[in-house]
């Protein structure tokens, strides 16, 4: 009869699992720049094609997403895309012109925002649930910066004219981030963080509600909770 130390080391040999073999850092490293900056492989469609002008159009149908679907777009979707546009339209522009006040812009400019933004991605968006638009932090963001270079009472033309320029220089800045795939920075921010900035912006907005809401003339321009309680209280006899 078999040893039972030999039966044992027999058994664990067949369950033992192979070690990997060894992979040149170089190809580990690009292996893992591939997966951090090209997770969707963008360039798969291109393999395996033929011809310049099928991967031009297949180039195409990439950055304009339109492409592909609107020639096989019908009526059936249109009635569809139509009653959620209306639908969506209804909260998109009281929406934008609260925003636009936040931001101490004309509403007009809400208006714009609600809807050149969303009419753009339909020509180079892929998702069909996503909302494109403005935010309120954003809006609160832009008038606690510019407010501290110029007053918006004193000369909103050029109030008006910063705020073109500080939003023409994020577009190219999230264009850029989308260009090089830098999306993955977002995966450093902690779950905390992120919470807890939400629950601040939602708090920063509900406090600056705080002037339409009580008819305060002389609202303090900070957005800390003891500045805007400290303006309210102060005013008590309004």
């Amino acid at each position: 009869m078999p040893n039972v130390e030999e039966t044992v080391s027999q058994a664990e040999n067949r369950r033992g699992v192979e070690i990997p073999p060894a992979v040149p850092f170089s190809k580990h490293l690009r292996n893992t720049l591939k997966d951090t900056l090209l997770p969707d492989d963008p360039f798969r469609q291109f393999r395996n094609q033929n011809g310049i002008g099928k991967r031009f159009v297949l180039g195409l149908q990439y950055v304009f997403p339109i492409l592909e679907w609107f020639p096989s777009y019908g009526f059936r979707s249109f009635r569809s895309d139509l009653v959620s546009g209306i639908t969506i339209a209804s909260l998109a522009i009281p929406q934008g012109i609260s925003y636009a006040k936040l931001a101490n812009l004309p509403p007009i400019i809400g208006l714009y925002s609600s809807f050149v933004p969303p009419l753009v991605y339909a020509v180079m968006g892929s998702s069909r649930d996503l909302a494109v638009g403005t935010v309120a932090v954003a809006s609160l963001l832009t008038a606690s910066m510019l407010r501290d270079v110029v007053n918006y009472q004193e000369d909103p033309t050029l109030y008006l004219h910063l705020a073109f320029t500080a939003t023409f220089f994020a577009g190219v800045f999230m264009a850029a981030l989308g260009i090089f795939r830098l999306g993955f920075i977002v995966d450093f921010l902690s779950h905390a963080t992120i919470i807890g900035f939400m629950a601040g912006a939602a708090t920063v907005v509900c406090l600056q509600q705080l002037k339409g809401i009580l008819g305060l003339v002389n609202f303090t321009h900070q957005t800390d909770v003891v500045s805007v309680l400290r303006s309210v209280f102060s005013q008590l006899h309004q």
